[in-house]
């Protein structure tokens, strides 16, 4: 299985407007961060997007991403599914709509928002067919399982990608560890977790929740992403342990 991290970047990315860098080096390309999604690829080359954030139409062309077998979302906060519109050129020459997932209260919220997205309009073909993830347990040749986590008042779910013998995990925009998302990324291959800044923030994993996650799960690779401008790529990758990598937009990793 490969992952792709298409951004790695907090709701506003790196730099903020204003050019404002805060402690990361504008000289360093990892810093320049765009709002957090990933690509999780089969050796067989399906494809399965985790996310449609606002950055979406470029961090598919730089990657070289035209087609998707699947689409999923943790939430339906602005930097996770405001770029959705951009999954309309991958409809084209299709039989169909893509298949989307999420949880019930995602799928609801992203149904009032987007609707002509999900049942056409004006002419326009439905670009995404959604479903629950209630039922789902494979799809596109994938293993699917998920859980919800604590993201403050509200919560998001948390994915594990199988196929292949290998496996990969995604944990953005948590607040808290549970059992649940322990033994859902138990002893995976890769996992890619939330890690906004150092210190401890009331809707979001620091690094220190960040690293605990990946201790008690025997996660074998940890990729920290969804870093704020706090975060300096060479800075933090001289302070995390071995196994340990910091995220940066174009990363490709192979379980």
């Amino acid at each position: 299985m490969k992952l792709i991290v298409l951004g790695c970047g907090t709701s506003t990315g790196v730099p903020r407007i204003g050019n404002d860098w805060g402690e990361c080096d504008p000289n360093e390309p990892k810093n320049r961060r765009s709002r957090v999604s990933i690509v999780v690829e089969s050796h067989e080359g399906a494809r399965i997007l985790v996310d449609t954030s606002p950055d979406l139409r470029n961090q598919l062309l730089a990657n070289n991403i035209g087609k998707l077998d699947g689409v999923f979302w943790t939430h339906d906060h602005a930097d996770h599914c405001h770029g959705i519109d951009d999954l309309r050129p991958m409809r084209y020459g299709r039989g169909g709509p893509i298949a989307g997932f999420a949880s019930t209260e995602c799928c609801r919220r992203l149904r009032n928002r987007f609707g002509y997205v999900f049942s056409g309009q004006y002419g326009y073909h439905t670009i995404v067919e959604l479903n629950s993830l209630d039922t789902l347990r494979i799809h596109a040749g994938f293993g699917v399982e998920s859980v919800e986590m604590p993201h403050g008042p509200i919560t998001t779910t948390a994915y594990r990608f199988d196929a292949d013998g290998k496996s990969i995990g995604y944990a953005t925009d948590f607040s808290e560890i549970t059992d649940d998302m322990v033994d859902l990324f138990e002893d995976i291959d890769i996992l890619v977790t939330d890690c906004l800044r150092r210190e401890p923030h009331p809707t979001h994993a620091h690094l220190g929740m960040a690293l605990e996650l990946a201790e008690r799960s025997g996660a074998r690779k940890t990729v920290l992403s969804h870093l704020d401008k706090s975060m300096d790529y060479t800075t933090l990758s001289g302070e995390v342990p071995d196994g340990v990598l910091v995220g940066y937009d174009g990363m490709e990793l192979i379980a």
